[in-house]
């Protein structure tokens, strides 16, 4: 798979909203409504879509993240927290957790499920843009993102910002949709993507996030390109695990050593 060229002079005053083009101030506001719609079914919808496996997923990215007790730790685009739950259980009650998202509704769904789950008392809730993050320099022993980085309008600018506040030697664990690495599973894959419309139109009432969805997924840079655009960001050690055949990546960069 052959890397493209990607500039950030393409997102300076108009970015993409699935397939369309549009003004980044737009976009902002179209992704909220977007996460406003789907936040009361957003796991249910979760595990209709991907028959579960997207935890299973998630669980791999933890295992793989090098988080260790006592770790402090954050957590973007964290949702309704399936990786805050299991960061915080593997930090401990000597380590911290930041739950943070910058849709207030997500943030809420988030909260009032952490509330329920069995995990230490170690999670602060914060409602953040990762592309300007609020935090000092070397704050973050790890950082991660579930499936969060393809609604991101700036994705350079959030891998920098990310960079900034991870210590020395941190690592930032990414898992996201990305490229099937064959033809069939790929004509699969679309297959099946193009009905989740209509699975959000029967359960959630509105299939016009889900079209988003399916679209964003394809517009998000490819396995080869995503790793270019993270070593560009400044990351060492940057790589890339093809999950499921490549429906999902698992991505991982240090922050170099000072």
């Amino acid at each position: 798979m052959t890397a493209r060229a990607y500039s950030e002079k393409d997102q300076a005053k108009t970015t993409h909203f699935g397939f369309e083009k549009v003004r980044v101030d737009e976009k902002a506001r179209r992704i909220a409504e977007v996460f406003d719609t789907v936040s009361p079914k957003y796991d249910f919808m979760n595990d209709v879509i991907s028959f579960g496996t997207h935890r299973a997923v998630k669980w791999y990215a933890i295992k793989e993240s090098n988080i260790k007790p006592g770790s402090k730790v954050l957590d973007i685009a964290a949702g309704t927290g399936d990786l805050t739950i299991l960061i915080s259980k593997r930090v401990g009650a000597h380590g911290s957790v930041i739950h943070s998202d910058i849709n207030d509704q997500m943030l809420q769904a988030g909260r009032a499920r952490l509330a329920k789950a069995d995990i230490p008392d170690n999670v602060q809730f914060i409602q953040a843009d990762a592309e300007d993050l609020k935090f000092e320099e070397s704050t973050f022993d790890a950082v991660t993102i579930g499936y969060g980085i393809r609604n991101f309008t700036n994705k350079m600018q959030a891998l920098r910002e990310i960079l900034r506040v991870l210590k020395p030697g941190g690592q930032l664990t990414i898992v996201e949709f990305s490229k099937p690495t064959s033809k069939p599973l790929q004509m699969m894959t679309d297959a099946y993507s193009s009905l989740w419309p209509t699975f959000g139109k029967i359960f959630v009432g509105n299939g016009k996030p889900y079209r988003y969805l399916v679209d964003s997924i394809k517009m998000h840079p490819d396995q080869e390109t995503f790793k270019s655009m993270m070593q560009d960001a400044g990351y060492s050690h940057v790589n890339y695990e093809n999950l499921m055949g490549g429906i999902a990546a698992l991505h991982i960069g240090l922050k170099p050593q000072a």
